[in-house]
């Protein structure tokens, strides 16, 4: 869910919010949001016996899920930064093809 979230948002995020940090403290929270809701039903299903996100001993770290989650936590913002860097190219060649003075 997390990842279908990710490429549904950011890139228009970076995309149509104009300010980069405010993109990216938007995807933050949608973000935030969508983690919070993904790993209450991951323990849900955990505590009623299906150990194939978290493993069976409570003490033992997760590291696969913790890596999972973090590359696509980053590359979340690596689309707002490629929709915001798609849009200031746009605008850029945009306005050199209506200058008319030069």
């Amino acid at each position: 869910m997390e990842l279908i979230v990710t490429l549904v948002v950011a890139f228009p995020l970076g995309f149509f919010v104009r300010s980069r940090a405010a993109a990216c403290i938007a995807y933050i929270a949608v973000h935030s949001f969508v983690f919070s809701f993904q790993n209450t039903e991951l323990v849900r299903e955990w505590s009623g016996g299906d150990y194939s996100a978290f493993p069976k001993d409570p003490g033992t770290m997760p590291w696969s899920y913790v890596l999972v989650n973090a590359v696509i936590y980053a590359a979340g913002f690596g689309l707002v930064t490629l929709g915001h860097a798609v849009r200031a190219r746009l605008r850029r060649r945009n306005a050199r093809a209506v200058d008319l003075a030069h």
